[in-house]
């Protein structure tokens, strides 16, 4: 709380717990238009009330919070009893504003724990298929979390101008995902530099998420024009 004097936070007190009388409500409303250190400890005090409440996963003990619950809630119309009353407030406040800050860190620390675990990454080693392209080599490296793959490509022969690689992924039969009739999804259509090289992150589809439905990742040659129509043959492909 701000270091404002003792009498300023009796009347703060009372006001947060609504039980001054008329000409103290009537002064404290004139300091409250006035001074905007005093507007902040209403609002501060006001929170640290509330903040009680808001993370319900993880409670106050609650033989403390019914103490605390049954001091803020009580009326006395005795001058004394107002007064013991509202520096009981200010010390429950200032309690209940560190249970709210400890239960708010152990419930952002519970959440943390409880989240679902992160899918481990995925490599997919790809070999060739034909003695001619013994040299070449395809590494896809898979984020199932972020569904995002780095396709490395060595040494592939770089292809005429109406033929275009394309990377696709294969699925085990009955996989409850659209494919083609070789039960394959196209993934990327890509060319190659002048040194057979390629290489670039791409986003992937959602089977990644289940390894198990993956069954193989192969590079074929298609038609520049259709290569979603999947006529090619595998140059590499993926042993397992």
């Amino acid at each position: 709380m701000a270091m404002l004097p003792p009498e300023q936070q009796e009347l703060i007190a009372g006001y947060v717990l609504g039980d001054l009388l008329p000409e103290e409500a009537a002064e404290f409303e004139q300091l409250l238009a006035q001074d905007s250190a005093i507007a902040a400890e209403v609002a501060q005090m006001q929170q640290a009330l509330e903040l009680a409440y808001a993370p319900s996963e993880i409670a106050p003990p609650a033989q403390l919070r019914s103490t605390i619950l049954a001091k803020a809630n009580e009326r006395s119309v005795a001058a004394v009893g107002r007064f013991s009353q509202r520096a009981m407030a200010i010390a429950a406040a200032s309690c209940i504003a560190v249970l709210a800050g400890s239960n708010y860190w152990l419930w952002r620390g519970l959440q943390t724990t409880q989240v679902e675990p992160q899918s481990a990454p995925l490599t997919y080693s790809l070999q060739p298929t034909d003695a001619n392209l013994s040299a070449a080599a395809a590494t896809v490296s898979v984020d199932p979390n972020r569904l995002e793959a780095t396709i490395e490509m060595r040494n592939l022969p770089p292809l005429q101008a109406d033929q275009v690689y394309v990377l696709w992924t294969v699925l085990t039969p009955n996989a409850p995902y659209t494919t083609d009739a070789k039960q394959a999804i196209l993934t990327k259509v890509f060319q190659v530099d002048d040194r057979g090289n390629f290489t670039q992150t791409i986003a992937v589809p959602e089977v990644y998420r289940n390894r198990d439905l993956v069954a193989k990742v192969a590079v074929t040659i298609e038609s520049a024009t259709a290569p979603q129509k999947h006529t090619g043959s595998p140059i590499l492909i993926t042993n397992s």
